[in-house]
């Protein structure tokens, strides 16, 4: 076998779609475009989310609420998920450190403790943020509470 010998496999290869090049070639007079419409012209662009002229779904469907840009989201822990956490990863600190290389939280992530639970050993909290229940819990239970921003 040669060079000018290689063929690609019969049917791998097909003619080209000659477009307006008469009636002969199968695909003249409105080059397989149909007819008329906007679509059949030369420099047509289908725009993102056009319904060819009905109403678009993003302007049908009624709009509610808003996103509020100064929301922030907290990473919850109840009293009672803390005791266990503490118990399961023997800690006795409830930091983000802590938090995240036992792969409970993201490095980015905000950590708020609530206060539904018990807390009966004296634990060490330095989060984001603490509820006032919690707070008092974590205190009649002997702990402490720092707040790291």
């Amino acid at each position: 076998m040669k060079l000018h010998q290689l063929k690609p496999a019969k049917g791998a290869t097909h003619k080209e779609k000659r477009l307006g090049r008469g009636e002969a070639s199968g695909h003249g007079g409105t080059s397989t475009k149909g007819n008329k419409g906007h679509q059949s012209r030369s420099g047509f662009k289908n725009k993102m989310a056009h319904e060819g002229g009905q109403m678009p779904i993003q302007r049908r469907i009624p709009k509610r609420g808003f996103k509020n840009p100064h929301r922030v989201a907290y990473k919850v822990f109840n009293l009672g998920q803390a005791e266990q956490l503490a118990g399961k990863y023997n800690i006795s600190e409830f930091s983000l450190e802590n938090l995240y290389i036992n792969g409970l939280v993201s490095q980015t992530d905000k950590v708020k403790i609530l206060g539904n639970g018990e807390l009966k050993n004296k634990l060490v909290f330095k989060v984001n943020a603490v509820s006032g229940k919690a707070k008092t819990a974590i205190e009649a239970a002997g702990g402490t509470v720092e707040i790291v921003k």
